[in-house]
């Protein structure tokens, strides 16, 4: 059940930008885990809100006015990963953003007897369900990367009069085996083991991984992401969740009986799941146009934010005039029609 009234969080301006202390030693090796409270005061956003929704309180941003669009993370993410896409969209629509369990600010849903629930697809659908229906959201654009992705192209198959558009980034969905960094969580004694000893440095690998040049990964985001990793109950609950991902279980072929504006797009360089999909996604999905970023990883709305929103833009029909530009010098701004 959700509660339909939501609680707005606003920290203080300065939250975000300050600099984070040193981790000690205990905190570096994850032998203890960050308090849930300790991840909302420092990663709460001016616009954050929460909602009780099965278990969790579940942390969402919800910025600007007009048609929705929603945009749903990928593993292990956050729903910062959209921080500069949305700060653009949300000029021209209300932009819905949530940390989904068990990641985030959100963490572990939970039990009425406070047992972690595992995040198998099934229980997914019903807390996206849940979500949106708890903030009255009828009818909006999905944009998903990676888990995120699939999430949202699922819920267009099972909700075809709900979506308008649909944006799917690296998405998941088709069979493959799992990258190293998730599969690990197949081993007992890594579940066993995990939540009161994994060190940071591999949370740090895993995070490089997904970008396509790790140089663009600021020390502030890769902290953010090995101490939402090492959040309170994450870890158990990933190694509950892990053994149930099982792509060959889902159903893609409902994906050709989709009727609704699909853009399919790609990091050339994403190691994570192969780029092989981004065609097979294209192909199934009628009318899906799909672009190929040279030289981008995993998350290339996160990595390299204009050349996303140039795309963005073009599909959802916004003038580029009038944006403001997010262009780094460094930002090598090439695309391929895929």
């Amino acid at each position: 059940m959700a509660s339909i009234e939501p609680q707005s969080s606003n920290p203080p301006a300065s939250s975000a930008a300050a600099p984070l202390p040193p981790r000690p030693l205990a905190a570096r090796l994850g032998i203890t885990s960050v308090p849930r409270d300790e991840l909302r005061r420092r990663y709460t956003q001016s616009g954050s809100k929460f909602i009780g929704i099965m278990g969790a309180d579940v942390h969402y941003v919800d910025e600007g006015s007009g048609d929705v669009v929603v945009m749903i993370h990928g593993f292990a993410s956050s729903l910062h990963t959209w921080n500069r896409v949305a700060d653009e969209l949300k000029r021209a629509y209300r932009v819905i953003r949530l940390d989904l369990p068990p990641f985030g600010v959100t963490g572990p849903l939970r039990s009425a007897t406070g047992a972690i629930e595992t995040m198998n697809l099934p229980t997914y659908r019903r807390f996206i369900d849940t979500f949106l229906q708890a903030l009255g959201i009828t009818r909006a654009t999905f944009i998903g990367n990676s888990l995120g992705g699939l999430i949202s192209w699922d819920y267009a198959v099972r909700h075809r009069e709900a979506v308008e558009r649909l944006v799917l980034i690296d998405s998941a969905g088709f069979p493959m085996r799992l990258p190293i960094y998730i599969g690990l969580f197949n081993s007992a004694l890594v579940r066993a083991t995990s939540p009161r000893w994994l060190p940071e440095a591999i949370i740090r690998s895993a995070v490089r991984n997904v970008y396509g040049d790790p140089r663009k990964l600021d020390p502030l985001t890769l902290r953010r992401y090995v101490e939402f990793f090492h959040g309170e109950g994450t870890r158990a609950a990933i190694g509950k969740m892990v053994p149930t991902l099982d792509f060959t279980e889902l159903d893609t072929t409902l994906l050709t009986t989709l009727a609704v504006p699909t853009l399919v797009l790609w990091g050339a360089k994403d190691r994570w799941i192969p780029t092989a999909h981004a065609a097979e996604f294209a192909r199934r999905i009628p009318g899906a146009k799909s672009v190929m970023y040279p030289g981008l990883g995993h998350i290339p709305m996160e990595e390299a934010p204009e050349r996303v929103l140039t795309d963005l833009r073009a599909f959802l029909g916004l003038p580029h005039e009038n944006a403001p530009s997010l262009h780094s010098p460094h930002e090598d701004t090439r695309r391929t029609p895929a």
